[in-house]
């Protein structure tokens, strides 16, 4: 039976520690009622206060020197080991009393508090329920979380920005927490938006209004302490310190190291949008038995979207574009596919099985084929059970590794089918002394896309400043290299140089009817302002440390 940590369980006349008390070092909270001023007190930061608005200037650890208001401390014996209830005038809590006991005096050390002691109390206890989360949120919180956000989002259904939310963060925060931690606070419903897919097909995004990104932002701060150590090792989406360039040298390291002969490229269909509801519940309680958390995390799930004037009320899915949303899939996902497909390759498979998944796209490597089959077959009605269904387009089961293009050969077939994953096309291949390596290329549609892009953008600025458009052009290329520039892509990328070059001279001998733009004198300008490609990432085994 999973322990609960139960957290501010005294009565409101009880006496309690002061928060440097090591017996209260496992007590992450109070009562969390403001009604009863036993919320913890956070000071804005003074660089802040004085008017500084950059993130630099404020403190990070902010959460590890939050005051309580003012308290009476029992005695405490010194040499005796009595448990945190008994100290506290109080029967001891069933469970847990056992397990977070206070060493001895003359050895103990100070235990940390705040979210660093939320962390390492789930690290401790992967089967521990966090009761009392709230009283974390802090106004400290909100003002960081305000600050996290990207300042040049699109505004939600209040039209209200970032900048102009600047203006009365510091009067408004007080209010927002109050509202918060009496359950005042009201979710707003985001505004529908479309973008385009690389399909040409529409992708709908939900905008928050600032406010409730704020609140998003700070609970996501909370919840990421106690699932970055559930999650598994083969999850690289939205999570922190890993990135899409991780998943990649992942999938690379993992087909070239292993007898990989077949891989199977998974998408789920519209993912964020079939998201269960109560699923996504009995998932969170798994963790989370603060129901002050849960009612937050149901308000913004229910909150719906406005589009075309009218709400439309929320039955399945979480808005994509939310702040929150990306750690509700990566929840949903852990339990529907990570703890299950780590299950089935232990207990199921008899060959070599390499999972990556970032957010709902995996790759998923096989040693046998018939393991490959009977896993899709498997994971098909996995999904079914929690709503989800793969993509029967995207989703695909090919021939793929180090001896593939021989036994393909042998068939008399063709060299091995390709697949996608996070804007790279992965290709068998051969090094220059003929062993196997596997070649990443930028995805030629998602090239073809942003070419189409800059050209539209080349062609408004068509009679801006040749200086000016220069810089933004310098600007667009160094972040698609930042990207884009793998070991074996760089060929492409001199490619899409070229093309990005010959649409910039078109529009400059379109200023004028008597043109005299060449080519020899467009690229002293192109030298200037478009700059060649450069190997950015180093190569898998380089930054995997083999």
């Amino acid at each position: 039976m999973p322990s609960v940590w139960s957290e501010g369980n005294t009565q409101q006349g009880d006496k309690r520690k002061s928060c440097c008390d090591p017996a209260r070092s496992k007590t992450l909270s109070m009562l969390g009622s403001h009604l009863y001023r036993s919320w913890e007190i956070s000071t804005v930061p003074e660089a802040i206060k004085s008017g500084g608005a950059e993130k630099g200037n404020r403190n990070a650890a902010i959460d590890a020197v939050e005051k309580s208001d003012a308290s009476i401390v029992p005695k405490k014996s010194l040499n005796e080991r009595k448990l945190e209830e008994e100290m506290e005038g109080r029967d001891a809590a069933k469970g847990n009393a056992q397990k977070f006991t206070v060493g001895q005096t003359q050895h103990w050390e100070p235990r940390s508090m705040g979210l660093e002691g939320v962390r390492k109390a789930a690290k401790q206890d992967k089967a521990l329920k966090f009761t009392a989360l709230m009283h974390h949120i802090t106004p400290s919180i909100l003002v960081e979380s305000f600050y996290d956000l990207n300042r040049k989002a699109a505004v939600g259904i209040d039209g209200v920005t970032w900048q102009d939310y600047e203006k009365i963060l510091y009067g408004r925060v007080e209010q927002l927490h109050r509202a918060i931690q009496s359950g005042a606070y009201r979710a707003q419903a985001s505004r529908r938006t479309y973008i385009y897919k690389a399909d040409g097909k529409l992708r709908p995004l939900g905008i928050a209004a600032v406010e409730d990104k704020i609140v998003q932002q700070a609970v996501v701060k909370v919840l990421n302490t106690i699932y970055e150590e559930d999650f598994l090792g083969f999850s690289y989406g939205f999570r922190q310190g890993r990135g899409q360039h991780d998943a990649l040298d992942a999938v690379w390291m993992g087909i070239s190291t292993k007898p990989i002969g077949w891989i199977l490229d998974a998408d789920i269909s519209a993912y964020f949008d079939t998201i269960d509801h109560a699923w996504m519940n009995k998932f969170l309680q798994h963790r989370i038995a603060d129901k002050r958390i849960l009612r937050l995390i149901n308000k913004w799930l229910k909150a719906g979207v406005i589009e075309d004037g009218r709400r439309i009320a929320a039955q399945r899915g979480t808005p994509q574009g939310a702040v929150i949303s990306p750690l509700l899939a990566n929840i949903y996902l852990h339990y529907v596919f990570d703890t299950w497909v780590h299950h089935w390759r232990r207990h199921h498979a008899g060959g070599e099985v390499i999972v990556v998944r970032y957010a709902d796209d995996s790759v998923i490597g096989f040693q046998y084929e018939e393991e490959a089959k009977r896993f899709l077959e498997a994971m098909t009605e996995r999904f079914a059970q929690f709503g989800l269904t793969l993509h029967p387009q995207k989703t695909r089961l090919i021939e793929f590794g180090r001896y593939a293009e021989q036994r393909r050969k042998k068939r008399g077939l063709r060299r091995p089918e390709t697949f996608d994953f996070l804007g790279f096309t992965h290709c068998c291949s051969q090094t220059r002394r003929g062993g196997f390596k596997i070649l990443r290329q930028t995805i030629k549609k998602r090239m073809r896309a942003t070419m189409a892009a800059i050209q539209s953008a080349l062609k408004r600025k068509r009679h801006e400043p040749i200086g000016q458009v220069g810089a933004w052009l310098k600007r667009v290329m160094r972040g698609y290299y930042n990207y884009h520039a793998v070991p074996d892509n760089l060929k492409r990328l001199k490619g899409f140089r070229h093309s990005v070059c010959r649409a910039w001279l078109r529009q400059l001998r379109r200023r004028s009817q008597k043109d005299k733009m060449t080519w020899e004198r467009f690229e002293c300008i192109a030298r200037k302002y478009v700059p060649c490609p450069l190997r950015v990432h180093p190569y898998p085994p380089e930054r995997f440390a083999f």
